[in-house]
C-alpha cells in the first residue's frame, strides 16, 4: 500500500507541475521542486492579514523561493523567524533569522543565500517554541492533506520540533500556493505526513480540518540513503543503535 500511494504522489506531482508550466504560473520552472508560482506576493500579503500571522511571533519557514515573500513579511514585521537549511545539510539545520540582529533591511536575510552568510546556523535545541509554520507544497487539497517535491524534507522538520516540543496545539501551520495546486480530490497520506491548517493562495483564504500532526521522527519510513545524507539523522541514528 505504501508504494501504491509513493506512486500515486509522483503522478499528482507530474501533473500539477505540467499544469503549472504549461500555463505560465510557474515562470522559473516547476518540475523537481517546490514550484514558485505568479502570485507568491499577494499570497504572501494575504497570509499577512490573518489574525493567526498577526499574533505569532516566532515563525518557522521553508527555503525555496515560493515561500520567499513571506519570509519577507516575517523579517520585516520584526519576527523572529527560522528557516531551515536546504536539505537540512548542516548538524545544526536551521537558520536563525532575527531581525534585531541583521541590521537595515532585515528582509533582505529572507534569500536563502544572504542567510547563508548572515545568519547562524541552530540545532534543534536552541529554537524557540514555534506559532505559526509555513511550508511549500506542490498540492494540498481542502482536507489540508499536502504532497511535497519528494524529498521528505518538510515531514522530517516538523517531526523534530514536533520531538522537541517545539510545536503543539498552539502552533498554525500553512502553506502559500497557486490556485492550480489546490486540488478537489483525496491525496495519499501517511503517518508521517502533517497536514496543514491554512491553505494561502494569491486570491483566497482556505480554512482547513482537523490537522494530522507529526509525533516526531518515524524512522520506518526513512531510507538508509535518506539517514545518511542528513547529519543530524546520521547522528541521531547512529545513538539510536548504539543505545
Amino acid at each position: 500500500m505504501w508504494s501504491e500511494d509513493v506512486t500515486r504522489k509522483e503522478a499528482i506531482r507530474q501533473r500539477i507541475w505540467t499544469q503549472l508550466e504549461e500555463s505560465g504560473a510557474s515562470p522559473r520552472g516547476a518540475h523537481g521542486r517546490i514550484p514558485d508560482f505568479v502570485g507568491s506576493d499577494q499570497a504572501a500579503d494575504l497570509l499577512a492579514t490573518l489574525t493567526e500571522w498577526q499574533q505569532a511571533t516566532t515563525i518557522k519557514a521553508n527555503p525555496d523561493h515560493a515561500q520567499r515573500p513571506v519570509r519577507e513579511h516575517a523579517l520585516r514585521e520584526a519576527k523572529l523567524l527560522f528557516m531551515a537549511v536546504p536539505k537540512l545539510a548542516t548538524i545544526k539545520p536551521f537558520y536563525r533569522l532575527d531581525p534585531k540582529e541583521l541590521g537595515d533591511n532585515p528582509e533582505r536575510a529572507a534569500d536563502r543565500h544572504v542567510a547563508a552568510v548572515s545568519a547562524p546556523t541552530v540545532a534543534v535545541e536552541e529554537l524557540s517554541p514555534i506559532d505559526f509554520i509555513v511550508c511549500g507544497s506542490v498540492a494540498v487539497n481542502h482536507e489540508g492533506v499536502r504532497i511535497g517535491k519528494g524529498a521528505g524534507y518538510s515531514d522530517i522538520e516538523v517531526a523534530l520540533l514536533a520531538e522537541a516540543g517545539l510545536i503543539g496545539d498552539w502552533t498554525v501551520i500553512a502553506t502559500t500556493v497557486h490556485a492550480l495546486q489546490v486540488v478537489n480530490e483525496p491525496l495519499p497520506a501517511t503517518t508521517h505526513d502533517f497536514s496543514v491548517d491554512l491553505i494561502v493562495t494569491p486570491e483566497d483564504i482556505i480554512r482547513c480540518g482537523r490537522p494530522r500532526r507529526s509525533h516526531g521522527i518515524e524512522w520506518a519510513y526513512l531510507s538508509p540513503e535518506k539517514i545518511a545524507e542528513i547529519p543530524l539523522l546520521r547522528t541521531r541514528s547512529s545513538a539510536r543503535r548504539s543505545g
